[in-house]
């Protein structure tokens, strides 16, 4: 229990914060998990537009501070080789 103004007033923002980084960790989650199952399914000219989805949704993530740089990255990277495999075979 917060016992001064701005106590109290940080805790309100912190609440709004969290479900806002909530809200796009989910975002980021749901969209990598749906381009991995496109994946799974082999299916090469969907996984592509789906990845260009997902790369956009990584790259917001990073914008607003779900995700560092250089871990997005690593997942782009991981994702897009995925993807580059199924379209070759």
């Amino acid at each position: 229990m917060p016992n001064h103004k701005s106590a109290e007033k940080r805790e309100r923002q912190n609440k709004i914060r969290n479900a806002v980084n909530t809200s796009n960790r989910t975002r980021l989650r749901s969209q990598i998990r749906s381009l991995r199952s496109v994946i799974a399914a082999g299916n090469a000219s969907e996984a592509q537009t789906v990845l260009s989805q997902t790369v956009s949704v990584i790259d917001k993530a990073v914008q607003k501070g779900v995700l560092h740089r250089n871990t997005a990255a690593r997942h782009k990277a991981r994702l897009t080789v995925r993807v580059n495999a199924i379209a070759a075979k």
